[in-house]
């Protein structure tokens, strides 16, 4: 099975590194091509895949071809790539914004496509991807595909409809979550914690926490009261910060991410 990558930047290279750490695919199964010949180099350098000279070579290679590309480049990219896309071949798109009825235009022919929203924590095979297929995709095609990604992360099939909600709640959080870690550790280093030192403490409570709603099935709320004892310290930061306004900061900022997506 070989898999192709236009587009071999932050969240490209994260892809390639789950898929080729988790023994999904061997080294010479992956091709990316990327204009920026040192990103080539160094993914040449980094895990040994094979290089293209241009997307259309890729195209050609690809049994599996993501398009890994910012959204305002899908268009030319496409546009490189269409007569080289067999009728077997899957395209793989990650952009936000770009709905399935966009991509087949674009293609102006029928493509197996499958829409993903990945995330960066792909980059330590901790990624969450949601993915919609176009009705040329078949159940069989779809189960491989997520095959493959599950090399870097978890996966979820979502109606279309949802793919906004994923860029929003999955997509781009983890910026929000930097942000979280970020000013726990301020604080921490303002209370007298050296500055590493407050940085792994607040990012293993941060994985911990996560990691317990996953594992635990239990609900948020449910596992927050457990940690605040009556009169006690928790409780006392938690009113802080809803007296401050994190439960709706966090939504509005949630759902001014929801309405950019769908304006893309």
């Amino acid at each position: 099975m070989n898999i192709g990558f236009i587009g071999g930047g932050n969240m490209g290279g994260a892809m390639m590194k789950g898929i080729l750490a988790s023994g999904k695919c061997k080294k010479e199964e992956i091709m990316v091509f990327d204009p920026a010949q040192e990103v080539l180099r160094a993914r040449k350098e980094e895990l040994g895949i094979r290089i293209a000279a241009c997307e259309k070579e890729v195209a050609e290679f690809a049994d599996i071809l993501f398009l890994a590309v910012k959204p305002q480049y899908y268009g030319e990219v496409i546009a490189a790539v269409r007569d080289s896309v067999r009728a077997e071949e899957m395209i793989v798109s990650i952009a936000p914004g770009k709905n399935l009825a966009w991509l087949a235009g674009e293609f102006g022919k029928p493509v197996k496509i499958i829409r993903t929203m990945p995330n960066t924590p792909a980059m330590v095979m901790e990624g969450m991807m949601g993915m919609c297929p176009n009705e040329h995709v078949s159940g069989e095609e779809m189960v491989l595909v997520r095959d493959i990604c599950e090399g870097f992360g978890r996966t979820e099939t979502v109606g279309e409809n949802l793919m906004d909600v994923v860029t929003a709640v999955s997509g781009s959080s983890p910026a929000y979550v930097f942000l979280l870690i970020e000013a726990m550790a301020d604080a921490a280093v303002a209370a007298g914690m050296p500055r590493a030192q407050s940085y792994r403490f607040a990012s293993q409570a941060v994985l911990g926490s996560a990691r317990m709603v996953l594992e635990t099935g239990k609900h948020p709320g449910e596992l927050k009261d457990m940690v605040c004892s009556p009169g006690g310290t928790t409780i006392e930061a938690v009113r802080v910060l809803e007296e401050k306004g994190l439960r709706s900061a966090v939504f509005e900022a949630v759902r001014a991410c929801v309405e950019k997506s769908r304006q893309m």
